[in-house]
Formats: structure tokens, sequence, C-alpha cells
């Protein structure tokens, strides 16, 4: 479901959790006859049984970008390389491999979309709430937990994640599955495995990250009967309601439904059980708080220690009160862990502080942002009184 925590560290853009940036989701909603195209056979049953549960990773040392991009991957001998290396690692026909691979389409668009701009623009918390805070993501929310609550309520009982943070984190990510992605998974993978943009600082660590899932996303149609060619997701290769890249679909998409499959583009109770379950593996705890406020005066003039850890809970209440932190009274009973939080506000304003629990850091396993967890976490809020005044 979610990009590894490497890539979340290092990469330049501002990801959800599947790799869609807020401001970028697709428009097109795959349908369902699309997804139920039968993908390619396994050699054999033996093969099938041989075949492994993960994606292995893919030599990095076969891919060389350098040069023009063919329109398709066919004309490139990596990429035929890669197929070769990928059909062995899983067990696949490797004709079949390659024969995909050699259909995936290089797109200019998304190697735009991971290129660093020349001129970062300064971060601004208040920019992005606004942006993910809006009346149709409210009102589209209530009309969801309305809609879902018996589901949502099956989810909060099996891995104790309320049903306002699922809520949330389904709406930041697509609007409910309205905007799930408008590019074809294949050829963004495809396009980032082989001529992600030399520009970029952490080019090596991210090339071999999308290869890897490109092997992954062959596991994942395969296993799960789509055809590769159809299936669309944002420009990272993140797919579904709740965006999951594939080896997190592998890894933590669940059949909520019981009906024999996972399915995270048509099925509500599979996305909402799926993210529910990612949450819950990456430890949500049950009844904690996600973050307590600050007051303005409430932080000493020197904050570097108390920053250094970043958004991993790393102080008690008691160590930030002896640091010069003013607590009050509920974040002083706070038994776990606190992070001290800077959501900056631009350049020219001071940043916007908050108290992160160990749940605000799970929220962060989604995507490596702050401003992704406050802005899940007060969506989830707006969400939940709006449905409280719901007729």
């Amino acid at each position: 479901m979610v990009l590894s925590a490497l890539l979340m560290l290092t990469l330049m853009l501002p990801l959800s959790a599947q790799g869609v940036p807020l401001e970028d989701h697709g428009k097109k909603k795959l349908n369902s006859a699309e997804l139920k195209r039968k993908a390619a056979p396994a050699k054999s049953k033996a093969a099938r049984a041989k075949r492994k549960s993960g994606a292995t990773k893919v030599k990095t040392s076969l891919i060389n970008t350098k040069g023009s991009q063919a329109a398709h991957y066919n004309k490139r001998p990596a990429a035929m390389e890669a197929a070769n290396t990928i059909a062995a690692a899983q067990q696949l026909d490797a004709v079949w491999v390659r024969k995909v691979i050699g259909q995936a389409q290089y797109l200019p668009a998304v190697v735009r979309a991971v290129t660093p701009p020349a001129q970062p623009s300064s971060r601004n918390w208040a920019t992005y709430r606004e942006r993910v805070l809006t009346v149709q993501r409210i009102e589209a929310g209530a009309a969801f937990l309305h809609e879902h609550s018996a589901t949502l309520a099956r989810a909060e009982r099996q891995y104790g994640v309320p049903p306002s943070i699922v809520a949330g984190i389904l709406g930041v990510e697509t609007i409910y599955g309205r905007n799930m992605g408008q590019f074809r998974v294949l050829d963004a993978l495809a396009t980032l495995a082989f001529d992600f943009p030399d520009s970029h600082p952490k080019k090596a660590q991210r090339q071999a990250y999308f290869l890897g899932e490109l092997e992954a996303f062959f596991h994942f149609c395969h296993s799960s009967g789509y055809d590769p060619l159809t299936v669309r997701g944002s420009y990272a290769g993140a797919m579904g309601m709740g965006q999951f890249m594939p080896s997190s679909w592998l890894q933590y998409a669940v059949d909520f439904d019981d009906s024999g499959r996972i399915d995270l583009f048509t099925s509500v109770p599979d996305a909402i059980g799926s993210v529910a379950h990612y949450l819950s593996v990456h430890q949500w705890q049950r009844g904690m708080p996600t973050h307590y406020l600050l007051a303005a005066n409430a932080l000493p003039a020197d904050l570097g220690a108390l920053l250094e850890p970043d958004i991993v809970p790393s102080f008690t209440a008691q160590q930030l009160e002896a640091r010069g932190v003013v607590l009050d009274a509920t974040a002083r009973r706070h038994t776990g862990l606190l992070a001290l939080v800077a959501l900056p506000m631009g350049e020219s304003a001071a940043p916007h502080y908050v108290l992160g629990t160990d749940n605000f850091f799970t929220i962060t396993r989604y995507n490596w942002s702050s401003q992704y967890a406050l802005a899940v976490i007060e969506l989830a809020r707006a969400i939940d009184a709006a449905a409280q005044n719901r007729p």
C-alpha cells in the first residue's frame, strides 16, 4: 500500500502513501470489465508453487538511460534484460513478460512529475491544508461514513482504527475512488524504472525502487488476474481507492468483503479493510490521540535538540517539560513518547508546531509527511462533525 520508508524520506515531491501528489490525482476510473481480463499463466503448477511471494531485486546495473527514449520499450535491450530477470524471479513465461514490457510506453509527463524543480517553492501548511480540507472532500466523507458505517465499524473492531481516520485517508488519496489515476501503471513504472531523470539527487535509489515495483506489478497482475496492459493508477504506479503501490498491495491489501478476491478498485469494503490493516500493521494504538496542540508561547527559544528526531516520537512528557516545553494537562498525562512536529508556514512566517504521538507517526507510514498526517487528521475531524450534522 505505501511507498517504502526510503522512498518517502528521499523523494523530492510530497507524495501520498501510494505515490500520488495531492495536486496530481488522476481522473479516469478503471471499469470492472477492464480489470477482469485474464493475465498470462505461469509456466506450470510447480512453477507457481515456487514463485516468490514478494518482489526480488532486479539488477539496476542492467539499466542504461542515456540516449533518446523509444516510444515503446521493446527496442531497449536493458528493458528486455530486466524482463528476463523478472520472469525468472517470479517463475513467469519470459516471452510473455518481454512482450508486455515491450508494449510499455515512455511517458514524458511522468518524468516531469518526478523531476525536481529548478527553484523549489517553500512548503506552507496553511496552503496544503486548504487544498485538502475542501467542501467536496468533507461532504463526500460524511456521506461515506454514513453509507459504509457498518463496514467501518467492523474494521475498527478488527484493527482498532477509527472510521474517520480511514475515511480521511481515502478522502485525501482519491476522494473515495473518484480520482484513482489516469496513467497506465505499466507505462508509469517502466518509465520510472528505465528513464528516471538524471537530475534527481536520489536517482539510483529511486530507479531501484521502481524497478522492484515493476516486478511486484507482474506478481500482482498474475496472482490477482489483472491484465497488466489495462490497469491504471497514479504517475508513480499507485492503484485503487487507497493508492497502494504493487508491493504494498501484495503485503497489506485484504479481502474484507470475503469475495475470494482483493479488489481495491471497486470494492469499498476491501479498500476500508486494507487501509485499516495497513495502519494496524504499522502499530496504530487503539484509543490513543494522534497529537496535542501547543500554545504560541509554549516552546523554548532553542528547539534544535527537540526537532532533531523529526517526526519520530522520542521524548516523554516529563522530558519535554524539562526542556522548557509548556504542556497542557492532557498532554502531560500522555504515557507514551512524543515528537515535536514543525509544519512550515512559508518563508516569512514561523512554523506551526504540534506534539505528535505514536499514532501520528503511524499515519506518516502511509506518507512520510507531517503535513499529510495532520491533513488526514483534520479532514477526519471535519468529516465526523459533518456526519453528525447530517439530517
